[in-house]
């Protein structure tokens, strides 16, 4: 495929090239996980605040929702357009997004703009990890692994430690105020120094696709929405509704793909066992462990009666386990070649994890809370990393990018069924129980009904002790029986595991096996050698002719 580096001059994959790039990279990841860590921290403020503590789930569902639809437009646009101005694209959107989240002035106006969020966060992702899949070989992305787990390890203490203090001291806008600065600085190193070849589409676009897959997403989440909403129900007609739009809509996906000239998720991709295998696993991880992840905080701050910034730092020893397999297993791959021992090993401490999660009290101790939250990120730590590197290992190189996003698209829409399908089912219990807290204490029905849909840690710590230690085991009792429900998941994704084919990690790059670069020692020569060109210039004047090779490479490349 054509670009504007390899019209001109080689676009050259130095190693200083290559640690500029993922050094941009950083930078957007810095920002998209750090907003997830302060904003887990606080999330049961935010809806006290806004009234929307029984609906709660629409927070998580909305950005989960956008983020999934977008997945495969980013992953197949950077394939045929080239991945540097839609990483732009989305740093912009979810700077923008979270000025909106910290304006709003309703319940239902943060949830969309937090949707929003979701449009720009989505596209973080994807691009981040088809970008390293560019410039990295398979067999050495393992080295990378170390650098992306320091910020997600920063993240993992400074979110909750910046989330707390925002809460308790500030207001709960300042989570979304600082993404600001932190954005704009993050757009600046991108837009300087994540340099990528450019490319113009050969094919038509798949405009009626990304149509259809956005549709057959919507449906999917709220037919999974409406059915596990008490208001509404299985049996609900609003439910089958949706549930009828979904299967119309994924045929005409499905027909549309059949058809389309360059699809946007190809049906090809399907008959490739190892992208089955890998993208089932992460499937059956989104259900399991999303859902798990998104109601923990809450636990932590309502149930263990914690102040926010202390609930979000009970937090780090998940990301301790989970920064430290994922390096591990990063190294040892690219050190063995082989990669299907640590998903296997990741499901069975996971299932570990859950087993312990619905064990949990009110009167459980923090310590031990902690250690079960370490254990967790052991398992998710050997699984999550791999599974995207044998996705794309597993296509070819022009593929990488739809392979990643579909790959992502199959586990974020696990994530959004397993959130909404069990956050309904903890909701239901949490608002019952809550209740009955209030009505047992004399509250009216409506004042009960009232009281429970607004409760939030500076509240819970104001009212009676009897009524507090009422309030706390309400979301022990609701939260720890829903761990069950996503063991069997867990157990899926283990079977799947076991059958998922080994075979061997490439040794080129994406942008090298395309023929849009070149890496290595002739890269560093050629650069080395452009370096000398430039002095001569600087020296004598610019030369009348240029060698084969030798034509500017940063205009070309940006």
């Amino acid at each position: 495929m054509p670009s504007s580096a390899t019209q001109g001059a080689p676009f050259l994959l130095t190693r200083r090239r290559i640690w500029l790039i993922f050094g941009a990279l950083i930078a957007g990841m810095l920002l998209s996980s750090l907003d997830q860590t302060i904003v887990s921290t606080a999330m049961p403020t935010i809806v006290g605040q806004l009234g929307g503590v029984d609906h709660q789930l629409w927070i998580t569902t909305a950005y989960l929702l956008a983020s999934t639809i977008v997945m495969p437009i980013y992953g197949k646009f950077g394939d045929i357009l080239g991945r540097r101005n839609l990483f732009l694209i989305a740093i912009a959107i979810f700077t923008l997004a979270s000025i909106g989240c910290a304006f709003a002035g309703s319940f239902w106006a943060f949830v969309i703009f937090r949707a929003a969020q979701g449009l720009g966060g989505g596209g973080m992702m994807i691009l981040s990890q088809a970008i390293i899949a560019d410039i990295v070989p398979a067999n050495e992305r393992g080295k990378f692994m170390g650098p992306l787990g320091a910020v997600f390890g920063l993240s993992a203490v400074a979110g909750p430690l910046l989330g707390g203090y925002f809460v308790d001291h500030l207001t709960w806008q300042w989570a979304f105020y600082i993404n600001i600065p932190i954005g704009i600085a993050a757009f600046a190193i991108a837009y300087f120094a994540l340099q990528l070849p450019s490319r113009k589409p050969e094919k038509r676009i798949d405009i009626l696709g990304v149509v259809f897959i956005s549709i057959t997403t919507v449906c999917l989440i709220f037919f999974a929405d409406f059915g596990g909403d008490t208001a509404f129900g299985w049996g609900s007609l609003a439910a089958w509704a949706w549930g009828a739009g979904l299967v119309v809509a994924a045929a005409a996906f499905i027909f549309t793909e059949a058809r389309a000239e360059d699809p946007i998720i190809p049906l090809s991709l399907f008959r490739n066992p190892v992208f089955i295998n890998a993208t089932a696993i992460g499937l059956m991880l989104g259900i399991g462990m999303f859902a798990a992840i998104g109601f923990i905080p809450t636990f932590l701050q309502m149930a263990s009666g914690t102040s926010a910034a202390v609930s979000g730092l009970l937090l780090v020893p998940m990301m301790v386990g989970m920064m430290g397999t994922s390096i591990a297993s990063g190294l040892l791959i690219t050190k063995t070649g082989r990669y299907k021992i640590y998903p296997i090993l990741g499901t069975i401490v996971t299932a570990l994890a859950m087993v312990a999660f619905t064990t949990l009290t009110a009167e459980t101790p923090i310590w031990l809370i902690c250690v079960f939250l370490f254990v967790f990120g052991v398992g998710l730590g050997l699984i999550m990393q791999v599974v995207v590197l044998v996705v794309q290992n597993a296509v070819p190189a022009d593929e990488i990018g739809t392979a990643t996003s579909t790959n992502n698209y199959f586990r974020e829409v696990g994530a959004s069924l397993g959130t909404a399908v069990f956050g309904t089912i903890f909701t239901t219990r949490l608002t019952e129980n809550l209740v009955n807290v209030f009505a047992t204490s004399g509250a009216s029905a409506d004042a009960a009904s009232q009281a429970a849909s607004t409760i939030d840690p500076e509240t819970l710590n104001a009212l009676p002790d009897d009524v507090r230690t009422g309030i706390i085991s309400a979301y022990a009792d609701a939260l720890a029986p829903v761990f069950w429900y996503l063991l069997p998941f867990i157990g899926l994704a283990f079977i799947l595991s076991l059958f998922l084919k080994q075979i061997p990690l490439s040794d080129q790059a994406g942008l090298v096996a395309r023929g849009e670069a070149i890496c290595g020692a002739e890269a560093e020569q050629l650069e080395a050698q452009r370096h000398e060109n430039a002095l001569v210039d600087v020296v004598t004047g610019p030369t009348t002719t240029l060698e084969s090779g030798d034509a500017e490479p940063d205009r070309l490349s940006s």
